[in-house]
């Protein structure tokens, strides 16, 4: 297939970029590069020996977006295009909306009217908002507590409804949790501009030196030892999950969690990102961040079902590859 794939210079985006050429798919690049660089580009080239096709658009920008449209036969879009950060949509929500709803409906549109019939939605956990653990993909969305998780809310919604009257528009949405690890050859990884606002790049600058101590949010949350408690999942057995969803895409609307089905504390991976390279990883706990929630996790047993697909890689997976791309890694 040819697949547009946007925020493909991202982090998850360019590990699925990875995984499609490698499972023999054609893959077109769009991204604006706000929280990406360019030279991700030779990587991809490095690790697969192909260099997709890129253009630097705004997804926001739909006079932009139509010509990749009309040049690409596409078979399908996987759209990670958006910005992600919980902390930042409660400071900056109409960013947010603007930025990540708007991607979302420029996009379905597109591939409606060119007759695009497979479209992968990154979605997320916080779709869910403060409901019973585990996530199972039979509960309604609430509300969630930030409007980075309204945002993806709102364009499920949108990407159903097209789905519902457009006859072949066929809608998969991946809900998931915290993407952490890096490719095993260290040339990808998380490398986000400007200070961290995930977990495991914030550790790995920190164990690096490259910043002096990891903020820890709460230590007073109702878990065993009082920290956010996340389902962890390595960002290659994520990768693996977007391209079994829109290769065996097959019904108008289908939903998965893609997690590992159990939740790690925030100081547990410091503690295992410790043990397994050997680093020290000084933190300090302070207040809350606006948003977040105690604890969450997924029932994942839908996607190992219906796509044969199951998270394999294991927390010292994760925290060993991390450190490999932080040490390999060179701001460009």
């Amino acid at each position: 297939m040819i697949i547009l794939v946007t925020g493909g210079t991202g982090y998850i985006g360019s590990h699925t970029v990875v995984e499609l050429i490698q499972a023999g798919h054609e893959v077109v690049i769009v991204d604006n590069l706000v929280n990406s660089k360019k030279s991700v580009l030779d990587k991809i080239k490095t690790i697969t020996g192909i260099k997709p096709t890129f253009y630097e658009i705004d997804c926001t920008d739909k006079e932009a977006l139509e010509p990749v449209f009309k040049a690409h036969p596409f078979d399908g879009v996987i759209h990670f295009a958006g910005l992600k950060a919980v902390g930042e949509s409660v400071q900056k929500p109409l960013m947010y909306y603007h930025n990540n709803v708007l991607s979302t409906i420029y996009l379905s549109e597109l591939a409606i009217k060119y007759k695009v019939d497979r479209f992968v939605f990154s979605s997320s956990a916080t779709v869910y908002g403060d409901q019973e653990v585990p996530f199972v993909e039979t509960m309604n969305l609430l509300p969630t507590t930030n409007p980075y998780g309204e945002t993806k809310a709102m364009s499920e919604r949108i990407l159903k409804d097209a789905a519902t009257v457009n006859q072949n528009f066929k809608v998969s949405l991946l809900r998931y949790f915290n993407p952490v690890g890096a490719h095993e050859s260290g040339l990808i990884g998380e490398s986000p501009n400007g200070i961290p606002n995930n977990l495991m790049p914030f550790v790995s600058k920190v164990a690096k030196g490259e910043l002096e101590i990891l903020s820890v949010f709460g230590n007073d949350y109702d878990t065993p030892d009082g920290t956010g408690v996340r389902d962890y999942i390595h960002v290659v057995d994520l990768a693996k999950g977007h391209v079994l969803a829109i290769e065996k895409l097959q019904d108008a609307i289908e939903i998965y969690n893609l997690g590992t089905g159990h939740g790690v504390s925030v100081l547990e991976i410091v503690s295992a990102f410790e043990k397994a390279n050997a680093v020290k990883v000084p933190y300090k706990i302070v207040d809350r961040r606006p948003g977040d929630l105690p604890a969450y996790w997924a029932d994942a047993n839908k996607a190992y079902e219906k796509l044969g697909w199951k998270a394999k890689k294991t927390i010292f997976d994760m925290c060993k590859d991390s450190w490999h791309f932080e040490k390999n890694y060179k701001d460009e």
